[in-house]
């Protein structure tokens, strides 16, 4: 079995175990957790915005006009398109438990 890669948010303490290949929102959710907030789960939205404190990571497609080349610089990524490649800190940037209508 692959390992997990842990990924802490830090203004929630929460860890998140991560599967390999797995985005964080994703195993987030699989998990229960709420310390990143949730919209549209595709990289259009922008409500999942975290900074990246410590760690490597992968990125799916985002929409620009929500992370910009500047932003992703400066360490800004949509956890639904964020992919850990081994244990690292997050901090989410949005009102941490924010879910879509329908998962109300």
């Amino acid at each position: 079995m692959s390992r997990l890669h842990r990924v802490l948010e830090q203004v929630s303490g929460e860890v998140v175990d991560v599967r390999p290949g797995e985005s964080l929102l994703r195993a987030m959710e699989r998990q229960g957790k709420r310390c990143i907030p949730v919209g549209c789960r595709g990289g259009g939205c922008g409500v999942c915005k975290v900074r990246i404190v410590s760690g490597r990571f992968d990125h799916g497609l985002m929409s620009c006009s929500h992370v910009d080349v500047g932003q992703r610089r400066q360490g800004l990524a949509l956890a639904c398109r964020l992919f850990p490649l081994g244990d690292s800190e997050v901090q989410a940037c949005g009102e941490p438990g924010r879910a879509t209508p329908e998962q109300q």
